[in-house]
């Protein structure tokens, strides 16, 4: 036995020099360890048979030994074949042939429908109104789960409260796309059910959400459904995102989904298929994982993407212009992280075509204004030019904006046209300055870990709940 021991220690030394020892546990069964001593006139002679062992090391998980099978000899005798190692060999032969048959068949119909998995860091004003207003859209509070990354505050309490400590897990600072894997793996998501919705730990969901949602997936057509995001009745600049978030969505978002190239699958509204998950890279570096995730299904044609339109999710927006500023420089600035990534409008794909469309858009106007009117302007010297030019670009605006108030019925949109103005420049000059520094500069090429809300989550009143499902 001390012999079986030295063998074992040194082999294992040879793989890991930083642990000089190892403790080897035998499992008693047949034929496990066996000893055999010759006469007195024969050299002795020990052969030993191990089928079934474990090395274990401290700190390390634990490791087969049969690395270490063997036979020991010492020298002048040969070792015999005994009816332990040939019971190895079957072992190793049907283990051989279960690894080459690859991972047991699901049988996905036997699976249930859809679960909702909820991220968060320091989502204590928001969580449970989250979370009633998903029990409240028609999701069982049983297929419901958080992952809580690192919280400072009481999100993880808020959590258990309603769902209890099995539908809640807390990690260790991750960024939001690991914490998803991790939680996914924790709670066998994959295995459990045909499809995942992931949603911002912010969101609340709109009347009949989830009834809408699992009356339209289905996994024989599709691999990816995402809803339609909208701001929660709020301050101006949630007033701004409603008019934008409402033409782009009903208008671009519609076209894309008819050509098969949704650009983005945004945070609150996105549901997978779960056999996708693992095919996905949740601890990609970027700043926004819900773009990369849209890359990635796209480059690797994972399948089919489904727009839901009538499944609405209300988000919280920025309180302060400079909180505005924040949240859009982190989006433009991991949109080009991921147009640099994979190499967007080098290839003949949908989603390269899509991206393209929209970077373009951007630069036509800023030609237009910069280039084309100022050239204009100096060959005629027609200075009224200029307020044609403006007024025409703001009449459009003001299309675009009335029709979006009749569409989700706030009439207080038109009132803010004004600032629509200020606010849209500043994007530009957002996504001029995040191409810069991304293409140029050659920033934020390291890891990124993180989620971008420190200080922007508010308690919400029942006027921001107005449109939102009964919590």
């Amino acid at each position: 036995m001390e012999k079986i021991y030295y063998i074992a220690k040194n082999a294992y030394k040879k793989r890991e020099p930083e642990y000089p020892m190892a403790r080897v546990t035998l499992r008693k069964n047949t034929a496990a360890y066996q000893t055999r001593r010759t006469t007195a006139d024969a050299p002795k002679t020990r052969t030993h048979t191990l089928t079934k062992r474990i090395i274990t090391l401290p700190g390390r998980t634990l490791l087969p030994a049969s690395f270490f099978q063997r036979a020991i000899t010492l020298p002048g005798r040969k070792p015999q074949k005994r009816a332990s190692d040939q019971s190895f060999s079957v072992l190793r032969a049907n283990e051989k042939a279960r690894l080459a048959a690859g991972p047991p068949k699901i049988d996905r119909r036997r699976m249930k429908k859809l679960a909702l998995l909820l991220p968060g860091h320091n989502e204590e004003l928001i969580i449970a109104t989250t979370i009633r207003s998903a029990i409240a859209a028609g999701q069982s509070k049983r297929d419901i789960y958080v992952v809580d990354d690192c919280s400072s505050d009481q999100t993880r309490q808020e959590a258990i409260a309603i769902l209890g400590k099995d539908h809640v897990l807390s990690v260790k600072r991750s960024g939001k796309a690991l914490a998803v894997k991790k939680a996914i793996r924790k709670f066998d998501l994959d295995t459990e059910y045909q499809w995942l919705h992931i949603a911002d730990a912010d969101s609340v969901f709109g009347t009949d959400y989830f009834r809408i949602y699992k009356k339209k997936l289905d996994p024989k057509k599709y691999a990816v459904a995402v809803g339609f995001v909208q701001s929660l009745r709020g301050n101006w600049i949630s007033t701004y995102r409603a008019a934008s978030y409402t033409y782009s969505q009903h208008v671009n978002r519609r076209v894309q989904a008819k050509l098969g190239m949704i650009s983005v699958f945004p945070g609150p509204i996105t549901c997978f298929r779960t056999d996708l998950l693992s095919k996905l890279d949740f601890e990609a570096n970027t700043l926004t994982e819900d773009f990369d995730i849209t890359l990635q299904v796209h480059r690797h044609k994972m399948g089919k993407i489904l727009f839901i339109p009538k499944a609405v999710n209300y988000t919280q927006d920025p309180q302060s212009f400079m909180d505005f500023c924040k949240q859009n420089l982190r989006w433009q600035r991991g949109f080009f992280q991921g147009v640099k990534k994979y190499k967007i409008g080098l290839r003949p794909h949908a989603i390269d075509v899509s991206i393209g469309w929209q970077v373009w858009q951007a630069v036509f106007y800023l030609l237009q204004m910069f280039v084309l009117l100022p050239y204009m302007i100096a060959t005629t010297g027609n200075w009224g030019l200029l307020p044609f030019v403006l007024a025409a670009d703001f009449v459009v605006t003001g299309v675009i904006t009335l029709l979006s108030s009749v569409v989700i019925k706030r009439w207080n949109l038109i009132g803010a046209l004004p600032y629509f103005y200020f606010l849209r420049w500043v994007e530009i000059g957002i996504f001029i300055m995040a191409f810069i520094e991304i293409y140029a500069l050659r920033k934020f090429q390291a890891e990124i870990r993180g989620w971008g809300t420190e200080g922007r989550r508010y308690k919400l009143d029942a006027a921001a709940l107005k449109d939102a499902a009964a919590a």
